[in-house]
């Protein structure tokens, strides 16, 4: 934890982080293959389910090798690992070029580390296929270490810092179901969003005419503040920008456009009274 916690505080590789991360962002533009590698058509991020996969495979290597089994089953599952290593970089370093200098610190050791490890792995199988068991055994153990160490590190990125994590609130739980009093339509703006309290939660309020559109306010990625954001028309749907890193919902019902979000914003229903009181409840559905 001590290594974890001085390596967000690390300023040492700000450089290299910045340089990758830009052009990360300038090569993979927002669109589709963008979104899958972050998950968005599954709706949560799809890097540490891939990672687990290589990992999984190369542990279930080492034991394979203490139990002296079959030398052709541990090339395979060292070989499998080795190919789903390849989409698990590309969702982990799409994922880490839009996360917070913090998160990014720590993250750029984790990818150095299983890319050490993936390495050493490579290593190990070479050796196997030219008949040096006992090298190619050591390399394997050398490559569990390191990827051990990587996990632990992408086990503090997910865990203590939340990247990936849903940071919009869970409205069922704050905001009890029923009809709630948010403000006089007369107090908003005409179609510019703003942000207003009900509870414990902020919401982004967009008046447009006698319609109003209302959202958890909290970016899901790393809740930026959505009523800061741009509105835009994408294919014919009216959406918001989140303004920290450009994460797309769509205004009908919370849902993502674009990642690097997952997970939809929380939408809320809302009606009028006759004195032009806004009433809002939680989306149900």
């Amino acid at each position: 934890m001590a290594l974890a916690d001085r390596l967000e505080k690390s300023k040492g590789l700000d450089r290299p982080i910045r340089a990758l991360a830009k052009v990360v962002r300038r090569r993979l533009r927002q669109g589709r293959l963008r979104d899958m590698l972050h998950g968005v058509p599954l709706g949560e991020p799809v890097h540490p389910s891939l990672a687990t996969v290589s990992l999984g495979c190369w542990l279930s290597t080492a034991v394979l090798d203490l139990a002296n089994a079959d030398p052709r089953a541990a090339r395979l599952l060292l070989a499998t690992g080795i190919v789903n290593a390849l989409p698990t970089t590309a969702s982990g370093v799409t994922d880490w070029s839009m996360l917070h200098r913090e998160q990014q610190r720590v993250g750029f050791v984790h990818m150095l580390a299983n890319t050490a490890a993936l390495g050493l792995f490579t290593a190990s199988l070479l050796a196997r296929l030219r008949g040096q068991e006992r090298p190619g055994r050591m390399l394997s153990y050398a490559g569990l270490a390191v990827g051990g160490l990587g996990a632990y590190l992408g086990g503090h990125l997910a865990h203590r810092q939340a990247a990936g994590a849903n940071h919009a609130p869970q409205v069922t739980h704050l905001v009890p179901l029923g009809w709630h009093d948010l403000c006089p339509i007369k107090d908003l703006p005409e179609g510019r969003p703003v942000a207003r309290r009900l509870g414990y939660i902020q919401l982004f309020v967009l008046r447009q005419g006698d319609g109003v559109t209302v959202l958890g306010d909290r970016c899901p990625h790393l809740a930026g503040p959505l009523h800061q954001g741009r509105l835009v028309m994408q294919d014919g749907e009216a959406c918001v920008v989140c303004p920290w890193h450009s994460s797309t919902f769509r205004l009908k019902d919370g849902s993502v456009k674009h990642g690097p979000a997952t997970a939809p914003a929380p939408v809320f229903e809302t009606r009028i009274r006759r004195d032009g009181t806004i009433q809002v409840r939680p989306g149900l559905t």
